[in-house]
């Protein structure tokens, strides 16, 4: 291919004056778990800083920032958090008990109630969410549940 072959095809005659070369991978680097621990441990160091660090392995601070985080979590919540938070959804329709003739207001009352309720079973421990509940608030129970033996 000759230069000549790079120049730009519109009306004007005049040939390309930029041409730019792109040498690297463009995609994610992907660290070991030993080389993320090292530059971490590095990064520690007295005489360094977290920027200068970054730039040696041309990362971005944040990125070193957020490796010395996950370095600080105990093992077992850095377990806890990869693992999939998916369970088997169980639907099944609520059960009517037989009562005792009341208002049917009541009734309504009682299956609007019932309408929207999660059950969870953790390790034997059963647990109802109910409509509106907060997801931060259920989200750490559940974290609770699964980290009790």
């Amino acid at each position: 291919m000759t230069i000549s072959e790079f120049t730009l095809k519109s009306s004007d005659l005049e040939p390309v004056r930029r041409f730019e070369v792109f040498t690297g991978t463009g995609r994610r680097r992907e660290w070991s778990p030993e080389e993320k621990s090292r530059i971490v441990a590095e990064s520690y160091a007295a005489d360094e800083t977290v920027c200068a660090v970054a730039r040696r392995y041309a990362l971005s601070p944040q990125q070193l920032f957020t490796w010395r985080r996950a370095a600080r979590q105990p093992a077992a919540e850095r377990v806890a958090m990869s693992d999939s938070l998916f369970v088997p959804a169980v639907v099944a329709a609520p059960t009517m008990e037989p009562t005792a003739k009341r208002a049917p207001r009541q009734r309504k009352r009682k299956a609007a109630r019932d309408g929207g309720v999660i059950e969870l079973e953790i390790d034997g421990v059963a647990m109802r969410v109910g409509r509106g509940a907060d997801a931060k608030t259920v989200a750490a129970v559940i974290r609770a549940l699964k980290a009790t033996p």
